[in-house]
């Protein structure tokens, strides 16, 4: 398949993949083998499933450290089967959709992807993608487990950094992998304006300005769950978050 996404710095260079598992769930026989085929190279177990429920009972049964799931299946479509999968425990998922449709986008965000592509795509970027997700659970990981990490207070906002929890006005918000991320790296530095670019090298590890546009979906996803007030547009620069006056 053609590219339509370049690559970003030297993601597809991390290390093997050390065995960990990936689920991918296509109903396309031969694109789910090329992806196969790419993410074995890549050091990965794999396994694949062709129709909604069989994702669902997989990732159930197997485990998977990471989903790369098609929006369109049998069954039920790739936002039900996020919606279960997520619901059975977290997991990093990276989406396809055969449309370049914001909406989709932002739904899929929604129900708990961390990160999608547009068909087509190349193998490249795709193993560049899933290295760059695995790499972030497990910055995310450590960084928990520092003892130095506790609870980040920004007036009713409350960011729990070892428990990964963030709360509004006492009530949880389930937020992914990603845009937790997202609004930690904001919340670092609040009122501060973040770039497209700095956000892009900070929280996806992307060495280029390519993927601002994956920037501004999961701004609009975080907006849609803990306020859209909170997160200032600083136009043809970048975003901010906003935070009670001293």
């Amino acid at each position: 398949m053609e590219s339509t996404h370049p690559t970003h710095g030297d993601a597809g260079a991390a290390t093997p993949g050390a065995q960990r598992r990936v689920l991918v769930v296509e109903d396309d026989p031969t694109i789910a083998d090329a992806i196969a085929a790419r993410l074995r190279a890549e050091g990965f177990q794999l396994k694949t499933a062709g129709d909604g429920p069989t994702a669902v009972d997989t990732a159930l049964a197997w485990q998977p450290d990471l989903l790369v799931l098609d929006v369109m299946l049998p069954g039920y479509d790739g936002l039900e089967v996020c919606r279960r999968v997520q619901a059975q425990r977290p997991l990093p998922v990276l989406m396809l959709t055969a449309r370049d449709d914001e909406t989709d986008m932002l739904v899929g965000l929604g129900v708990g992807a961390d990160d999608y592509m547009t068909k087509p795509f190349s193998m490249r970027e795709l193993a560049a993608r899933v290295h760059v997700l695995l790499r972030r659970v497990e910055r995310a990981t450590i960084a928990a487990r520092d003892p130095r990490s506790g609870n980040l207070q920004l007036g009713d906002l409350e960011i729990d950094h070892s428990q990964r929890r963030v709360r509004v006005r006492g009530a949880d918000v389930h937020l992914t992998p990603t845009e937790f991320d997202l609004l930690v790296c904001l919340a670092q530095q609040p009122r501060a304006v973040l770039s497209r670019e700095q956000l892009l090298a900070e929280v996806w590890d992307w060495a280029d300005a390519s993927g601002t546009r994956t920037v501004d979906s999961h701004v609009k996803a975080l907006r849609r769950k803990i306020g859209a007030e909170r997160i200032r547009t600083v136009h043809g620069v970048g975003y901010a978050l906003e935070t009670p006056a001293p």
